[in-house]
């Protein structure tokens, strides 16, 4: 192989990994709006306004990563008719810990998107990173060190794929 097929080579292996980055970044943006859905049902008067701002936002960001899945080359990912939640969500209470879980999560993917896009893609996937950051810092009402990164460590060390994390929701 030349130099040249080298690069082309290199470039097709980083162009599968953004795709598979906005990919894993559209499953959690459909598992946000679905989550939020749930949050929207439980989460009491004083923060419905800011559950209905941040269901809007996944939306919106959901619209934009199909795009770009669909920019990229790929085919964008359906949502699922539901996902199952990581805990019970029976009160006010839960759909807080809930709304800090799906911003965390979202965090996460585009953590990875980060990694693996340049220039202008990455600038708006760390910004997307900032805004799920912010949300999940309100919700919790506390922040992390490294928003994206820290909250996927556990006992044995990092969680798993953006993927499972996205398809865990």
């Amino acid at each position: 192989m030349t130099t040249n097929g080298r690069a082309r080579a290199a470039g097709g292996g980083r162009r599968k990994a953004t795709l598979d980055a906005a990919q894993a970044a559209l499953g959690a943006e459909h598992a946000a709006v679905y989550g939020y859905g749930v949050v929207g049902g439980r989460i009491g008067d004083g923060r419905l306004d800011e559950a209905r701002e941040a269901y809007a936002a996944h939306r919106a960001r959901r619209d934009s990563v199909r795009r770009l899945v669909d920019e990229l080359g790929g085919e964008p990912e359906p949502s699922a008719a539901a996902y199952a939640l990581p805990f019970p969500v029976p009160d006010a209470a839960a759909a807080v810990r809930l709304a800090a879980e799906l911003e965390e999560r979202v965090a996460g993917v585009y953590a990875d998107l980060v990694g693996a896009a340049e220039g202008s893609l990455r600038r708006e996937a760390a910004s997307a990173l900032r805004e799920a950051a912010v949300r999940a810092a309100r919700w919790r009402k506390g922040s992390v060190a490294f928003p994206g990164l820290a909250e996927r460590q556990g006992p044995a060390g990092p969680t798993a794929s953006a993927t499972r994390t996205a398809d865990a929701l």
